[in-house]
């Protein structure tokens, strides 16, 4: 992996996750999250167009799942999990993943898309609004934990 101020978003390959990449997708899960999924719920997203990385210099720095599944007659996207390596975090990497994995959704057929996001991730939420997303609702213990989410949408 580069140092965390040699690499710029122009230097990422952003592409369809493979096999290859699950344990670094596992890891950086890992290190991101106070309640990492588990490696088996990778493996299901597999063959996903939404299931993404990030890399540099062959490494993965990050990555994003989405999919689009049809509610009420409309085709809606949701944005599953995205996570950029702490050592990678604060150049743009996450930006990229989400832009990419909306353009993925949306060739998908979504013209709506949901999150849900901790009530605490003020950076995730930050990066969320300047894209366009908007809090429709508060959903109280929705974490194991029992932290609050926001629901995120983007029409």
């Amino acid at each position: 992996m580069t140092t965390p101020d040699a690499a710029t978003a122009e230097d990422l390959i952003i592409r369809e996750a493979g096999r290859a990449d699950l344990l670094a997708v596992f890891r950086i899960e890992k290190a991101v999250f106070p309640q990492p999924w588990p490696f088996a719920s990778f493996e299901q997203f597999l063959g996903n167009p939404g299931f993404l990385v990030a890399t540099e210099d062959g490494a993965v720095v990050g990555y994003a799942i989405a999919d689009v599944t049809t509610s009420g007659g409309r085709d809606l996207g949701h944005l599953k999990d995205i996570a950029v390596h702490p050592e990678a975090q604060g150049r743009g990497v996450g930006r990229a993943l989400l832009r990419r994995v909306l353009v993925s959704m949306a060739v998908g057929g979504a013209n709506v898309v949901k999150l849900e996001v901790r009530e605490s991730n003020e950076i995730a939420q930050s990066l969320y609004d300047d894209v366009g997303f908007e809090r429709v609702r508060r959903v109280p213990g929705y974490y194991d934990d029992g932290e609050d989410a926001y629901v995120m949408v983007l029409d």
